[in-house]
C-alpha cells in the first residue's frame, strides 16, 4: 500500500487477536489492537503515531468533559474473497467530520491525515478485518477537546484518535418504533446537523422510555410542533407510501447527512425508484398505515445500513407493516450495498478503496 506520510508505529506485545471470538462479536465490546492518534496544538496538527490501543490520561479539568467539545464519525471496512480490505466511502466521513468541526468551534483535519491515518492503521489491523458473511471491521474517528481549563471557550488543544472493532449484525431482526411527540432531538439552530456526542446523550433517556414500553427505538419529529418525522433512533429513515420512497430532508440542519442515506438515494436515482426529500407529516404516516399505503419503512446508517421497521407505534396504537417480499426496495438496496462493500458487485459511483 502506497503512504504519503510517515507514521511513527508502536506495536503492541499483548495482542488480543487470538483470543477474539470471531463468531461471537458483540457491536463496539471487543477493540482491536492499536489506534491511530494525532494531536492539535499551536495552530496545527503534530505528533502523528500509531500505537496499541490504551487508556488514555486526562484530567478532571479536561475541556470536553465540562463542555462537550467532542465530535465523532463511524464507518466499516470489510474483506473481499481475495483478502483485501476494502473501506467504504471514507472520505464522505473525512468531510462530515469537518462539518461537524466547524460547527464545534473545532480544528479542521487534513484529508491526508485522516486518510493515511486510517489506512495505515487498518492496513497494520488487517487481520482484525472479519471475513463471516454481515461482519466487518466499525471503525471510529474521533476528536475530543484537551485544554485543562474550565473556563467557557473553545479549546485550544485537541486530541485525534481512531480505532476499531470488528462487529457482527447491528439488528438481528426487523425492529419496532414508537413515534415521540414530546422529547426532542435537534431543533433548528443546534446541532442536529453534527455528529456530536451531545446529541447522542440527548437521545438517551427517551430511547429508554421507549423501550421500557417495548419498542426497540423512536421515530423523532420536529422540535417546533412535533408534527413531522426526522429521524429514526441514531439513523435517517425512509418511508415507501404508494411507490415513492420519503425521506426528511438536511437543509434544516436538524438532521445528520447521513452517508448510507446518501447512497440509498443515489441507488434509488439509478434504478428509476420515485424518491421524495421532503418532511413526512405524522398525520400523513398515520393515514398511510391505516389505509395500508405504507408499503416499507427502515432506517439508514452505517452500523446497520438498513434496520427494517416492522411496527410503528403513533397515537396510543401498534400499526404493524406488511411482510416485505425479497424484491422489496429495502431488500434490494441492501443486498445491493452489501455487495459494493464486498467488492462482489460493480462500484460505478467509486465509492470503494481497496488494498
Amino acid at each position: 500500500m502506497k503512504t504519503s506520510l510517515a507514521i511513527p508505529v508502536k506495536q503492541t506485545q499483548n495482542s488480543r487477536l487470538s483470543e477474539t471470538d470471531f463468531s461471537n462479536l458483540v457491536f463496539g465490546k471487543t477493540i482491536s489492537d492499536h489506534m491511530f492518534v494525532a494531536d492539535y496544538k499551536n495552530g496545527e496538527w503534530t505528533d502523528l503515531r500509531i500505537e496499541p490501543y490504551a487508556p488514555l490520561h486526562l484530567n478532571p479539568s479536561n475541556a470536553a468533559l465540562h463542555y462537550g467539545q467532542s465530535i465523532f464519525e463511524g464507518l466499516k471496512a470489510y474483506k473481499n474473497e481475495n483478502g483485501e480490505v476494502i473501506i467504504f466511502r471514507a472520505d464522505a466521513n473525512w468531510s462530515r467530520l469537518n462539518e461537524s468541526a466547524e460547527r464545534m468551534c473545532m480544528p479542521s483535519l487534513p484529508e491526508e491525515i485522516f486518510m493515511e491515518g486510517l489506512t495505515q492503521l487498518i492496513d497494520l489491523d488487517r487481520d482484525w478485518v472479519p471475513t463471516a458473511q454481515g461482519a466487518s471491521l466499525y471503525v471510529r474517528p474521533f476528536m475530543f477537546a484537551t485544554d485543562d481549563y474550565i473556563g467557557v471557550k473553545p479549546s485550544d488543544t485537541y486530541k485525534f484518535i481512531i480505532f476499531t472493532c470488528p462487529v457482527g449484525n447491528y439488528y438481528s431482526k426487523p425492529v419496532s418504533v414508537k413515534v415521540e411527540t414530546k422529547f426532542t432531538r435537534a431543533t433548528e439552530g443546534g446541532t442536529g446537523a453534527a455528529k456530536t456526542a451531545g446529541n447522542y446523550a440527548a437521545s438517551l433517556y427517551p430511547a429508554l422510555q421507549a423501550q421500557k414500553a417495548g419498542y426497540d427505538q423512536l421515530l423523532w419529529t420536529d422540535g417546533k410542533s412535533h408534527s413531522h418525522i426526522e429521524e429514526s433512533g441514531t439513523m435517517n429513515v425512509m418511508f415507501k407510501i404508494n411507490g415513492t420512497l420519503v425521506t426528511a430532508p438536511t437543509h434544516t440542519g436538524t438532521i445528520l447527512k447521513g452517508i448510507t442515506r446518501d447512497s440509498v438515494i443515489q441507488l434509488a436515482k439509478d434504478w428509476g425508484q420515485a424518491i421524495e426529500e421532503r418532511f413526512l407529516s405524522v398525520d400523513e404516516l398515520k393515514s398511510a398505515l391505516q389505509k395500508g399505503e405504507l408499503e416499507e419503512a427502515f432506517g439508514t446508517g452505517t452500523a446497520a445500513t438498513i434496520a427494517h421497521i416492522q411496527l410503528i407505534h403513533i397515537d396510543g396504537k401498534d400499526y404493524k407493516l406488511p411482510e416485505k417480499s425479497q424484491d422489496a426496495f429495502s431488500h434490494r438496496v441492501l443486498a445491493e450495498l452489501d455487495g459494493i462493500k464486498y467488492g462482489v458487485k460493480s462500484d460505478p459511483h467509486n465509492w470503494i478503496m481497496k488494498f
